[in-house]
């Protein structure tokens, strides 16, 4: 006769404690929300801060580059920083800098200042969000608590992107393109005041961290950058220096990762052909966001002579999506696994450059314009959230949050080059920028295609 073990019981947790878990949740997820809100709310606010600090196309691609090129390289190691000096010391760590950076910039006297200060956030940035998931696995050890908690915690990515244009044109009607900035020194302030005292607490680890081969792939992306502004700019003799200087710098990150003992990145996961065609499709669906995201709002401000806030309000039909299209996204993977939706995803993201793209080159009407945001924001709708399980269920054993920080930061990387290329195509036409887009999202959606299942993709 078999004896059956009885279940144990669900701990009870005092309502004091749930209701402090609950704010260090929403002091995690304010964090989130602040970080990714950078990313887009900048992107109504060019204009004005051409107009104000003088700059030119390349200037503007560096202010929104500057932040996301350091987000990208840093978020490869912030993992394990976060594991090696205590997450819950990270993020505050981060989350301070990162007001203080934003307070800084409000200030900011030139593009060259502001440019460091932005630098200064994307690290800060960086070491935000690996550490907010650790701090939600030490606030919530029970698995069915921890999932509802990331499911709050991932609700606010769709949000911070769907809040970002409208805010940024709010602030810009108001106070200018300083507010942008300024408007996260209260929020930072308040994400401390919530994740403060002992409830949130992670415990440190043995975990090494290569700052050398960081440093090193920080200036491969940033030089990689700025060949492709300077190209795009028509300075080539700026762009052969920069050249140069990243064929040297790529050389010695390759030396030193060959030789850590803690490289930078995993070069185990990229032998898997799923593993790198979900890392494309991240790529390419951040290169179309972020690039539509930088090259609209100067086409509708300058040519269309939409005002700041009026700019915001036209991405509604790229943001509503984000905020409204996830959890169904999230059954569709329960049900079929991930595949489907990142094709069709895929799918919507080509068409909805396309449609961009013929509508800015045929000087259509608005609607038409809309007809494209909502397919492009329907189809990261779709991505984004099944990458993630694409990616981790292709991965090797062991490897779940190596192949999930890798994920992110090539996403990061694919925005800052949607930038920069996106940008350096608008000289010769936004719609041909737009076409460009939808192109590469097309070739991604015939590379996942033909890409044999991985397990359990």
């Amino acid at each position: 006769m078999a004896v059956v073990n009885p279940v144990a019981p669900t701990p009870t947790v005092p309502a004091a404690s749930r209701a402090r878990r609950a704010g260090a949740l929403t002091g995690v997820s304010l964090g989130y929300f602040m970080v990714l809100l950078d990313t887009t709310v900048l992107s109504v606010a060019e204009p004005d801060l051409a107009a104000s600090l003088r700059t030119s196309m390349a200037g503007l691609q560096w202010a929104t580059t500057g932040y996301t090129v350091v987000f990208a390289a840093v978020l490869l190691s912030a993992g394990a920083a976060a594991d090696r000096f205590g997450a819950d010391r990270v993020f505050r760590t981060g989350t301070a800098v990162f007001a203080l950076a934003s307070l800084l910039s409000s200030l900011a006297p030139n593009l060259g200042a502001l440019l460091a200060l932005r630098a200064v956030a994307g690290a800060a940035a960086a070491a935000c969000v690996p550490a907010s998931m650790a701090l939600i696995a030490c606030l919530y050890p029970q698995p069915a608590a921890r999932a509802r908690a990331i499911s709050v915690w991932a609700a606010v990515s769709g949000a911070a992107v769907a809040a970002g244009p409208i805010a940024g044109g709010a602030l810009v009607e108001a106070a200018g393109w300083r507010a942008v900035f300024l408007v996260n020194v209260p929020l930072g302030l308040l994400v401390l005041a919530l994740t403060w005292g002992r409830v949130v607490r992670c415990p440190r680890g043995a975990n090494r961290v290569d700052w050398s081969a960081q440093a090193a792939a920080v200036v491969v992306l940033a030089l990689l950058t700025d060949v492709l502004i300077a190209a795009g700019a028509g300075a080539w003799v700026h762009a052969a220096w920069s050249a140069g200087g990243l064929g040297i710098a790529a050389t010695v990150f390759t030396v030193l990762e060959r030789r850590s003992q803690a490289p930078v990145v995993n070069r185990t996961l990229l032998r898997s052909a799923p593993v790198r065609a979900g890392l494309l499709a991240g790529a390419v669906t951040n290169f179309a966001l972020s690039g539509a995201l930088f090259v609209l709002p100067l086409l509708l401000q300058r040519e269309r002579h939409l005002s700041a806030l009026e700019t915001g309000l036209a991405f509604l039909p790229l943001t509503v999506p984000f905020a409204a299209n996830p959890p169904l996204t999230g059954r569709i993977v329960a049900r079929t696994g991930p595949r489907p939706p990142i094709l069709a995803g895929l799918a919507l993201l080509t068409a909805g450059g396309t449609i961009l793209a013929g509508t800015v080159l045929t000087e259509g009407a608005y609607v038409w314009l809309a007809a494209g945001l909502f397919l492009t924001g329907l189809g990261i709708s779709f991505v984004l959230p099944a990458l993630a399980a694409a990616v981790i269920g292709a991965a090797p054993p062991g490897t779940a949050g190596s192949v999930g920080g890798l994920l992110n930061a090539i996403r990061q990387i694919g925005g800052t080059l949607g930038v920069a290329l996106m940008g350096a195509a608008a000289t010769a036409g936004t719609g041909w920028s737009l076409l460009l887009s939808g192109g590469l999202c097309g070739l991604a959606w015939l590379a996942f295609a033909l890409t044999p299942r991985g397990t359990p993709q």
